[in-house]
C-alpha cells in the first residue's frame, strides 16, 4: 500500500482523479492541502484523511510516497520546488508552468531530484495515436507534408466554468481556452515531430463569456524539416471534435475520437473505408500510468518534466505570436 496526498484541488480534472484514487485498493490518501479551505475540506472528506495547513506539513506526512498537484498553474513552481526537495514522486496537472522560465526551473529541480514525474497528456495512451507514432518512426508516411490536430469542447456554450473560474483568468492559468485544450494536441504534435522552428497564431472570443481570456484559436507550427502543422482548440464547438490528420507521400491517416482511418498502398487493409484494426492496445489513462509507476518505478510511458516544460515554452511562444501577429522563433530545449 502506497501513501499519496493531494496538493491543491483547483483543477477541473480533480474530481476525476479523486474518483480514480478511490477506485484503487493499492493507495492510501493520507492528506489534502489547498489554500482554499472549502476545497480542502470537501476533498479530505471524500478520502477520510487529514487536512494539512501548509504544503510543508503535507510533505512531512509519515512515509509519503507521492503527491498529486492540482493547484492553479501560477502556484506550481512554489509547490514543486518543495516537492522536489522532499523527494516525492508527483503527478502535476497540465500545463506545467506559465511559460518558459518557470517551467524550465521546475524541470531542473524535478530532474535533479530523481523523482517520477507525470502530467495529464492522456492522448498519448490512445491506440490510434500510438499507431501513428509507430508509422512516423518507421518512415511509413514517407515525406510528411502536413499535420492537423483539433481539440474542442462546448463548455462556453453550455455550463461554463462555474466553480473553476480561475481557469478563465490568464494571471492564474497562464493561458485561455486555446492553451487549456491546445496543449493536449501540441503534446501529440511534438511527440510526433521534434524539430520545431517557429510558430504563428490567431485567437478569438466568439461568445465573450469570460473577458480575461481567449475562447478559441489556431496556430501554425513550422518545422525545420519543412513540415507545416496546424493545431486548433477552444471551448466553443458543439461537435467537440478531437481529430488528427497526418499526410505524407506514402500514407495518409485520419483520427476521429478513437478511430484511425488509414490510406496507403504499402499497408494491408489501409483503405480508409473502415477503421484500421492493426493498432496497438491503448495504455491506461495518464493518471493511472503514474499510479502504476509509483509501484513499479518504471517511467517508460510517462511524460518527462523536460517534455512538459517544452510544451509550456512553445505555448508561451504561440501566445506571443497571437499578440504580435508575427512568427515567433522557438529554441530547442536541451
Amino acid at each position: 500500500m502506497k501513501k499519496i496526498a493531494l496538493l491543491g484541488a483547483a483543477h477541473i480534472h480533480t474530481p476525476d482523479f479523486v474518483r480514480r484514487l478511490l477506485a484503487r485498493k493499492d493507495f492510501n490518501v493520507v492528506g489534502v492541502w489547498d489554500h482554499d479551505s472549502e476545497r480542502a475540506h470537501l476533498n479530505a472528506q471524500k478520502f477520510g484523511c487529514k487536512i494539512c495547513s501548509s504544503v510543508d506539513e503535507l510533505l512531512k506526512l509519515d512515509a509519503l510516497d507521492a503527491v498529486i498537484v492540482c493547484a492553479e498553474t501560477n502556484r506550481h513552481e512554489q509547490i514543486l520546488a518543495k516537492v522536489a526537495q522532499a523527494g516525492k514522486h508527483c503527478f502535476v496537472e497540465k500545463p506545467l508552468g506559465m511559460g518558459k522560465a518557470d517551467s524550465e526551473r521546475m524541470d531542473r529541480a524535478l530532474t535533479e531530484s530523481g523523482v517520477l514525474f507525470q502530467t495529464g497528456y492522456f492522448n498519448r495512451s490512445r491506440s490510434a495515436y500510438r499507431k501513428i507514432k509507430q508509422l512516423i518512426d518507421s518512415d511509413s508516411f514517407g515525406s510528411i507534408s502536413r499535420i492537423r490536430l483539433n481539440n474542442y469542447h462546448a463548455k462556453n456554450l453550455k455550463e461554463g466554468f462555474e466553480g473553476w473560474l480561475w481557469m478563465t483568468d490568464m494571471e492564474q492559468a497562464g493561458v485561455g481556452a486555446f492553451g487549456d485544450l491546445g496543449t493536449h494536441v501540441l503534446d501529440i504534435l511534438l511527440w510526433f515531430m521534434n524539430d520545431l522552428e517557429a510558430v504563428a497564431a490567431t485567437f478569438s472570443s466568439p461568445v465573450g463569456r469570460y473577458p480575461n481570456c481567449d475562447e478559441s484559436g489556431e496556430a501554425l507550427l513550422k518545422f525545420k524539416s519543412g513540415v507545416v502543422a496546424s493545431i486548433a482548440a477552444g471551448w466553443v464547438d458543439l461537435a467537440m471534435p478531437l481529430t488528427a490528420e497526418v499526410s505524407g507521400t506514402k500514407a495518409y491517416a485520419y483520427v476521429i475520437k478513437d478511430d484511425l482511418y488509414l490510406v496507403s498502398d504499402d499497408i494491408e487493409d489501409a483503405n480508409a473505408n473502415t477503421p484500421f484494426k492493426d493498432v496497438p492496445e491503448s495504455l491506461p489513462h495518464a493518471f493511472d500510468l503514474f499510479l502504476d509507476s509509483v509501484h513499479s518505478g518504471d517511467s517508460t510511458n510517462l511524460v518527462t518534466a523536460k517534455e512538459a516544460a517544452y510544451r509550456s515554452t512553445v505555448m508561451e511562444a504561440i501566445y506571443e505570436a497571437a499578440a504580435t501577429r508575427k512568427w515567433v522563433n522557438v529554441e530547442q530545449y536541451n
